[in-house]
């Protein structure tokens, strides 16, 4: 069973990671989120729809894709989006030794300092699966660790694009941090899905924002 929706348990019980962002203004807003690229194409499609709809969102980028594309992620940047750490080569934190993870953390940290002159503050754990000593060391090098309130779940293959929009749809709240991906996993549902699902929230009046 996909875990679309974060639960409020786990939320938490990991109160310093961010699920969302509350707000009391008078128009709902959302955080667009992409998760895996910069990818030929897939990549590029999206900041065009992006820029159509005049929508800022937050690209977590891997390392080793910003090394591949340098020219996609300086598209990103130059539009005016947020990017964050997503590690060099999308390692499960739950799976690798705390000091080769943050190693890699600190790679593509390195790279994306490299293409913008100065470092994010943004970081997303692949997966959603890190180790408490692994973000200790991320937050003390003043990194906010960034994971969602709905996962759209555009890169699993048994998900149609109707239910991609579904999962996001009917589990939106003001604030809600929602995961796509800029990935070749994801792009069939992704080129079907996204689209919809900004029309219908810009229908119920939800503005869009990126996250800093």
């Amino acid at each position: 069973m996909n875990w679309v929706k974060t639960h409020p348990i786990i939320k938490f019980l990991f109160p310093k990671y961010i699920w969302s962002v509350p707000h009391s203004d008078s128009v709902k807003k959302v955080y667009l989120t992409f998760d895996d690229g910069p990818i030929p194409e897939i990549t590029e499609w999206v900041l065009d729809l992006l820029e159509r709809e005049n929508i800022k969102a937050t690209f977590f980028c891997i390392g080793d894709n910003i090394r591949k594309h340098p020219e996609i992620f300086q598209k990103v940047i130059a539009k005016g989006h947020s990017v964050g750490n997503h590690t060099f080569n999308h390692l499960n934190g739950w799976k690798t030794q705390t000091k080769n993870y943050v190693h890699n953390f600190q790679l593509c940290r390195e790279i994306i300092e490299k293409f913008t002159g100065n470092t994010t503050k943004l970081f997303r754990p692949p997966y959603g699966k890190i180790k408490s000593s692994q973000a200790r060391i991320i937050q003390k090098s003043g990194y906010k660790i960034v994971m969602w309130d709905i996962i759209s779940y555009d890169f699993d293959q048994n998900t149609t694009a109707e239910e991609c929009f579904q999962n996001v749809i009917k589990n939106v709240q003001n604030g809600s941090v929602i995961v796509f991906h800029d990935s070749i996993k994801a792009w069939p549902n992704l080129q079907l899905a996204l689209p919809k699902v900004i029309q219908e929230l810009k229908n119920q009046g939800i503005e869009f924002e990126n996250l800093n």
